[in-house]
């Protein structure tokens, strides 16, 4: 392969493969209990070596600084290592509906904690749990409303 600029920028530690989601393939069937139970685990263990506030996290490692131009040029920014409650919202609604209630109820919560504090539901944080973009960001919004419906639902059924 063509050595490229962004090829050069890549320090000889950093595996791209590393990178992914997995809401989407949970909702999607692909992932069983025990590798949702891994992939969560995993998502901790990024939030915990990254500094960042949830599994929000758009991805670990973030690209390196200058790896791209413009508003992603700084690792931890937007969507290089962001945290967005949009994604991990989604990966909330995930764990519930695959049995991992209590989970979701601890990830949560710092989602929830840092609308209250912000009085807003903010695009995505960056390190320091610090709101960036918009503070009306309907689709934070949107994935924790169902989130906490999902828990609710939960509860109730289960008398708790």
């Amino acid at each position: 392969m063509k050595n490229t600029s962004q090829d050069s920028l890549k320090p000889k530690t950093f595996n791209a493969s590393t990178l992914g989601g997995t809401a989407i393939a949970i909702e999607a069937g692909i992932l069983t209990k025990k590798e949702i139970q891994i992939v969560n685990k995993q998502m901790l263990e990024n939030v915990r070596k990254s500094g960042m506030p949830s599994i929000g996290l758009t991805l670990y490692p973030a690209y390196p600084d200058n790896f791209f131009r413009g508003g992603m040029s700084k690792a931890w920014i937007y969507q290089n290592g962001g945290d967005w409650t949009w994604f991990g919202g989604r990966m909330i609604q995930q764990l519930i509906l695959n049995g991992f209630v209590e989970e979701a109820y601890q990830e949560i919560n710092p989602m929830i904690n840092r609308v209250i504090k912000n009085n807003g539901f903010y695009e995505w944080y960056g390190m320091g749990n610090i709101p960036s973009g918009s503070g009306n960001f309907k689709g934070s919004a949107g994935v924790l409303a169902k989130a906490i419906h999902l828990l609710t639902d939960w509860a109730e059924k289960n008398n708790r």
